[in-house]
């Protein structure tokens, strides 16, 4: 058996957007690590990076079918949540499934808390940015 663990991951996206998630993964404290007109790599403190693609076919996303359903980044602290919504909300980018709010049934216990915001980019991908931990 070997150990491994998530290094990157690609995501494909229309060009036109590129610029949406250069900005948000700024936001997010993710430097960019590659950029070139159809390629941007991104990259998070724990070594996982992100690369977004716009070489793609024209094919629509369907976050309820097959593939890839939305993409958790871990915050650490519930204001790092709320910073996330001003962004959004500056960025006329609309919280999605009743969110911000506490997830009782995805927290680990009565002491800890599960609170998100979900939201959506131009390509209909879901992203979640979430702090899991004491209240």
């Amino acid at each position: 058996m070997i150990q491994s663990y998530v290094g990157h991951l690609q995501i494909n996206v229309q060009p036109q957007n590129m610029p949406f998630y250069k900005e948000l993964f700024a936001f997010n404290g993710w430097p960019t690590l590659y950029e070139e007109e159809t390629l941007l790599g991104v990259g998070s403190a724990s070594g996982l990076s992100l690369w977004f693609d716009s070489n793609l076919k024209a094919v629509s996303n369907d976050h309820d079918g097959p593939g890839m359903n939305h993409l958790g980044l871990s915050v650490k602290s519930q204001a790092d949540v709320d910073r996330m919504c001003e962004y959004l909300r500056e960025h006329n980018i609309p919280a999605l499934f009743e969110t911000p709010r506490h997830r009782a049934e995805f927290s680990a216990g009565p002491d800890q808390t599960y609170y998100q915001v979900m939201f959506e980019s131009p390509d209909c991908i879901l992203f979640e940015v979430v702090y899991s931990g004491p209240k």
